[in-house]
């Protein structure tokens, strides 16, 4: 499958809301199976994508001096906005990465967090695709080993996990 027609299935940002899981007495979570190969696929992909430098703020040494002034400044450190979205990527990853631990297939327990995360994961992917100064051009087998995740992760129903009686 091309990146245009999985990146054609993405639901649309502008459309999109997350439904409200917040379930009493327990965690929700969502049991999808993963195999190891799928994991590596999307470790790989998160290296290519950590790797993309959306702001040009690394390459561009006049920006660089630019925002080291500006913190210097205001005492204010600045950030790029995608920092934020690696750090939850890598602790998704690391998260199933353990939930699977050495076995070649395994299932994980997705929270509402990780879901959040790789659908935003999934969108960024086919924003710097997209976006014609970044020239990302991640793997096609890659990108649609995360949509197919994505899809078994909504087509999927929340159980509670570690559940509380009511007395506790």
């Amino acid at each position: 499958m091309s990146l245009d027609s999985v990146f054609g299935q993405v639901p649309d940002p502008s459309s999109y809301s997350f439904p409200d899981y917040a379930l009493p007495q327990g965690e929700p979570v969502r049991p999808v199976a993963v195999t190891e190969a799928e994991l590596d696929s999307l470790l790989d992909l998160y290296e290519r994508f950590a790797a993309v430098d959306p702001t040009g703020i690394d390459s561009n040494p006049f920006l660089r001096a630019t925002s080291d002034f500006l913190e210097q400044t205001f005492g204010t450190t600045l950030e790029r906005p995608d920092e934020r979205l690696h750090d939850d990527i890598a602790t998704l990853l690391s998260d199933f990465a353990e939930d699977l631990g050495d076995d070649s297939l395994g299932v994980v327990d997705v929270t509402s967090a990780h879901f959040r995360t790789l659908y935003f994961f999934l969108t960024s992917c086919k924003a710097y695709h997209v976006a014609p100064h970044i020239q990302f051009s991640p793997d096609e087998d890659a990108v649609e080993t995360l949509y197919e995740l994505y899809r078994r992760v909504v087509d999927q129903e929340f159980y509670l996990k570690r559940p509380r009686s009511v007395l506790e």
